[in-house]
């Protein structure tokens, strides 16, 4: 009786499977053999493609090297129902050595990172590059956990959900550990245009 149960069922399972497992991202391609984007204690500048935004950071930490940290970006297509990025912009710099929270203005997604080490402070300004697709707004938007977890530690933060978006972070900063912890701004969007405006 149990293998007739199995076999009716296990089709169904199939298909089900099948029809959701697009809401999930396969596996992160960070570019070429998983390399850094940077070098300790130098700047850096990273676009994802003209119509992807970022879903996956990483980052290893170095006390001997600064207390700086090697970054890489994956990033994946925006869900067609947005359509095309209408204007891509680079956001106010963040500065070294402080708190702080932004999120993309005129409701854009992040499709990228910009950053500049400071030795005086050790420690990283922040730029975030921003897309706006049409008139699409966020709704649902939480923060992520502590990335990384604990002060020094390696990070990995990916997105896991379709329709989930960065919109910006929230980091605090440790004079003793000369690092960050990130919380990221994820948001659904809306599939229609809507006439609000955030700041």
């Amino acid at each position: 009786m149990d293998l007739v149960l199995l076999c009716v069922f296990l089709p169904l399972v199939t298909v089900a499977w099948g029809q959701y497992s697009d809401y999930y991202y396969g596996p992160y391609n960070y570019g070429d053999n998983d390399e850094w984007v940077n070098v300790y204690r130098q700047g850096f500048n990273f676009q994802c493609p003209h119509g992807q935004v970022i879903v996956a950071v990483r980052s290893v930490f170095n006390k001997k090297e600064g207390s700086d940290r090697l970054w890489n970006y994956a990033c994946m297509p925006a869900a067609q129902s947005l359509g095309e990025p209408t204007e891509c912009w680079w956001e106010e710099i963040n500065r070294a050595g402080t708190e702080w929270y932004q999120t993309c203005s005129n409701n854009g997604l992040v499709a990228g990172f910009q950053s500049q080490y400071f030795p005086s402070v050790l420690d990283r300004e922040w730029q975030f590059y921003c897309c706006r697709y049409s008139r699409r707004c966020p709704y649902s938007c939480w923060l992520t956990t502590e990335h990384p977890g604990h002060y020094g530690e390696d990070m990995d933060m990916m997105m896991y959900t379709y329709d989930h978006y960065i919109r910006g972070a929230t980091t605090t900063f440790s004079a003793v550990d000369r690092d960050r912890q990130w919380k990221f701004i994820v948001c659904r969007m809306t599939e229609y245009d809507c006439p609000f405006q955030n700041v």
